[in-house]
């Protein structure tokens, strides 16, 4: 029912998993898949993939450049705009498949793509419909808050040390995703539950997770906001679930998100009870 599939992104290969729904037959939907910070397509996808296949629907869900088993240097390097482009270069590949209504290719994200999906719906009017999963929809505001004030300014002072080292030819440098000691060592997302949860996905599901990237990810992060784009949805339904109080990826701001939205088509979903 699964074959690994190849596809162009800006001069480096994407890979992906493309799944068709067990029982197909004719054209069916199709999803477009890829995950959040540090994620390879192993990690949660799958589960959300097979809700997908039982609804009738094909999935593909790759791994950006940079990521997993696709090409791209530097590794680790989340450049959200670059990302963007392999969604829209994913769409470009999947209307070339026989087998797939060309009218029904949606998106599904969840974190950062969470955020990118909002924005591939605001750019570009190919895709059916776009589901936004905890999305990270403003860069600056989520980090200053997961940080708290005083980290914050240590952040950004990593942050232009590695700027200054990239100047003058050195190469970037390196951060944890996470830490078990948030107050000891910086790290993008200074939460110890999610170290302990990448790592236990990690040593279950997905060997190619790498718990790191570079800090100048963390730079183009802040740079980052989605509700400008938000603006621009006016035709492409939307779906976007939360978990209700999330002090990560923060309830408010994607609410905020949400509400910039212009079509009215479009539904919102804050799931209680999700640690």
């Amino acid at each position: 029912m699964s074959e690994t599939v190849k596809f162009n992104s800006c001069g480096e290969t994407c890979v992906g998993v493309l799944t068709r729904p067990k029982g197909a037959k004719g054209d069916v939907p199709l999803v477009i898949m890829a995950g959040g910070w540090c994620y390879t397509k192993e990690i949660v996808m799958p589960h959300y993939a097979e809700s997908f296949h039982e609804l009738g629907c094909a999935t593909l869900r790759f791994d950006y450049r940079n990521f997993g088993e696709s090409t791209g240097k530097p590794r680790q390097h989340i450049d959200p705009w670059g990302q963007i482009e392999d969604y829209r270069n994913a769409l470009s590949f999947v209307e070339t498949l026989k087998g797939v209504r060309k009218d029904k290719i949606g998106v599904w994200g969840i974190s950062y793509s969470g955020g990118h999906v909002l924005v591939v719906a605001a750019i570009d009017p190919r895709p059916a419909f776009a589901i936004s999963t905890i999305p990270v929809v403003d860069g600056f505001q989520t980090m200053r808050r997961c940080h708290g004030e005083t980290r914050f300014a240590l952040l950004n002072k990593l942050i232009m040390d590695d700027r200054r080292n990239r100047q003058k030819g050195e190469p970037g440098g390196m951060m944890p995703m996470s830490s078990l000691k948030p107050f000891d060592e910086l790290s993008s997302w200074p939460f110890p539950h999610v170290y302990t949860g990448f790592e236990g996905i990690k040593k279950n599901e997905a060997p190619r997770h790498e718990h790191r990237n570079t800090i100048e990810s963390v730079e183009l992060l802040m740079n980052y906001k989605v509700s400008p784009f938000c603006q621009r949805i006016v035709e492409t339904p939307v779906m976007m679930t939360l978990a209700a109080g999330d002090n990560i990826t923060s309830a408010d701001l994607e609410a905020e998100a949400f509400n910039a939205i212009l079509n009215p088509n479009k539904t919102f979903a804050s799931v209680q009870g999700v640690d």
